[in-house]
Parts: C-alpha cells; structure tokens; sequence
C-alpha cells in the first residue's frame, strides 16, 4: 500500500505552518483543560482544609489496592504513547501500530479496573445519594469527600475513555499507511492529549487515596 502524501489545507502556506498552527490549537485546548481541572482541585483542596480529619478518614475508604497498580498501568501506556510518536517519526509503521494498540489496551485495562473499584465502592455503600452508609467520621463531609471523588475521578475516566478511542482511530490509520513521514502531527498531538490524562491522575492519586494515609 503506497504511502499517503501529506496534505496542505487551503488556508496555510505551508506545511510547516499547518503543524504550528495545529500544535498552538492542541496547546490552547489542554490550557481549558487545566483550568477545568484547576477549579476542581482548588474545590477539593479548599473543603479539605475545612474538613481535614472527615475527608481523611473517608479517604482510607479508597481502595488503593487498586488505584496503585492502575496508576502502573497508565504510565506504562504513557511509554508506549512516547514510543508511538518515535516510531511515527522513523516512519516505522509496525512498531507504530504496535504501540498504539498497545496503549489503547493499557487505557483500557485502567477503565476496567476502575469500574471494579466502582463497584466495590457501591458494594461497601460510598455512593453518595444511592447507598451511602460512613459511621467512621461525619457522614455529610464524608460524603462531599465522595461526590469530589467520583466527580474527579468520573471525569478523568470519560477523558481517558475518548483518548483511548482517538488511539484506536490512530492504530487503524496507521495500519492503513495513513500518515506520511512528513505529516504525522495527528500522532503527536493525540500523545500530548494523552499524556496530559495520565498527568491528571498523578494528581488525583495522592489527593484523594494518600493524603488520608500518610
């Protein structure tokens, strides 16, 4: 299958500029996204201060068991995301598809993890609203402590899930020939989205599974 030529939209003068254009658009994108998040984290932050021995107590609730080896998962796919874009740039395209895959397999492996964490969570009665039970602490705080939580961590997973579907979409391009040598932005600026996911939940890890530990 013959390699495709890189395309050259009407309104750019140049490649070059077409790439420049596209990475300002991801960069510009990914600053809303740390605005957005930004807020949640200043929210959590601020409640926690307020309610420091409720949100720890309902933070030991967490099953960390989980969460940390799942936090292995999603920086193995953050290396293999690395080695795509590498690839890409050699113009290797098995090891480019290989990596993608493999990467979309690691975001996946993480989903399903924690939609079993989810449900040990609802099994042990932390759904605030549905089932919620907390004897340990004040129950109202508790549960604030658990609406941040699936909150934060319902929005990263719906993050994760698109980037896993834009990975995919990338695989198949690529097992396609799609991208050429010089043309292979769409790989890299899909990287910087996914490495900005996986940035997320390193913060997300100790806020809402360690702090009540340690």
């Amino acid at each position: 299958m013959a390699e495709r030529q890189a395309v050259l939209a009407p309104q750019f003068d140049s490649l070059e500029q077409q790439r420049e254009a596209r990475t300002l658009g991801m960069w510009v994108f990914l600053a809303t996204e740390v605005l957005f998040f930004g807020g949640l984290f200043a929210g959590y932050t601020a409640y926690r201060t307020l309610y420091t021995a409720d949100f720890a107590a309902a933070s030991r609730h967490t099953v960390l068991w989980l969460g940390g080896p799942n936090t292995a998962v999603l920086l193995c796919s953050s290396l293999t995301m690395a080695l795509a874009v590498r690839a890409v740039r050699l113009d290797h395209r098995r090891a480019l598809v290989t990596c993608l895959v493999l990467t979309a397999l690691l975001g996946a492996t993480f989903l399903g993890l924690k939609g079993l964490e989810y449900y040990k969570d609802y099994h042990d009665h932390l759904v605030p609203g549905v089932n919620f039970v907390f004897t340990e602490a004040d129950a109202g705080h508790a549960a604030l402590f658990f609406l941040f939580y699936f909150f934060m961590t319902g929005l990263h997973a719906i993050h994760l899930t698109i980037a896993v579907c834009l990975v995919t979409i990338l695989a198949i391009l690529s097992w396609r020939g799609h991208f050429a040598p010089d043309d292979y932005t769409p790989v890299e600026l899909i990287g910087l989205f996914w490495h900005f996911v996986d940035i997320v939940w390193v913060f997300l890890l100790p806020l809402l599974y360690l702090i009540g530990r340690y």
